[in-house]
């Protein structure tokens, strides 16, 4: 939370000594989007659209959300709700965003624990070390008896030069990257050294795009984010009501 209301208010400094006097209803053309993002710290014209919010747009940064005014001059920090619908716009949004970036993060660069024919797939940012990422790894085969096929992303909570961070990327340079895992999450010396083609930079990136508080973090296939260890019986109830709630929604 401390992170977003700092991203937040970098954003309304930056649009408050900007003063500029623009119309006061969005124009989604990549100009006035572009202008717009130059007075915002970091900002890119893709990270801005309309909202639904007449008179503002919606700025994304990963999946951190705020809502600033066409004229540049005021920005919120908070999510938007449809209260004929009751339904939390901002919530679906990062839902969205986090379905996007993953889609575009391959596969290849993930760990794969799955039964033969699974029936939920789910994608878990865990660290070598934190003691419930060992805890729900020790009971993988049950995920997987369950019909749950679980994709590690690497995420050394740590941060970079860390004894983590080498962890994981050992785990990577491993032959057999799966049993490196697990006997690395068993707490065993992995002797391999760190080698330079190695996803680890990618996957913490991604988890500070997603704004993750700790580990482990669970993204369902819709994209809603599960922080923290889930039992077996009860992620994959939660993974059949996810299922439920979408196709409620086509």
């Amino acid at each position: 939370m401390v992170r977003t209301w700092h991203w937040a208010a970098l954003i309304l400094a930056g649009a408050l000594s900007a003063g500029l006097a623009w119309s006061q209803q969005p124009d989604e053309s990549a100009d006035a989007r572009a202008e717009l993002a130059k007075h915002l710290p970091g900002a890119k014209a893709d990270d801005l659209r309309v909202s639904p919010i007449k008179g503002m747009y919606e700025y994304t940064k990963g999946t951190d959300i705020a809502y600033v005014t066409a004229d540049g001059k005021y920005a919120i920090n908070g999510d938007l709700y449809d209260v004929a619908k009751d339904q939390n716009l901002s919530d679906a949004r990062r839902r969205e965003l986090r379905n996007n970036m993953l889609a575009a993060y391959p596969e290849s660069q993930m760990l794969v624990f799955g039964p033969k024919d699974p029936k939920y797939t789910v994608t878990v940012f865990t660290d070598v070390d934190c003691a419930f990422c060992r805890k729900l790894h020790s009971q993988i085969a049950e995920y997987n008896r369950l019909g749950i096929r679980v994709r590690y992303l690497l995420y050394p909570r740590t941060g970079p030069n860390s004894e983590a961070w080498t962890k994981a990327e050992q785990v990577w340079c491993s032959s057999d990257r799966n049993d490196a895992l697990t006997r690395a999450k068993l707490g065993q010396e992995l002797k391999v050294k760190p080698c330079a083609d190695n996803p680890v930079a990618r996957s913490y990136q991604l988890g500070q795009d997603f704004a993750l508080q700790g580990t482990p973090a669970i993204v369902l296939a819709n994209g809603d984010l599960l922080p923290g260890y889930v039992p077996p019986d009860v992620l994959v109830k939660d993974l059949q009501e996810a299922a439920k709630q979408t196709t409620a929604q086509r």
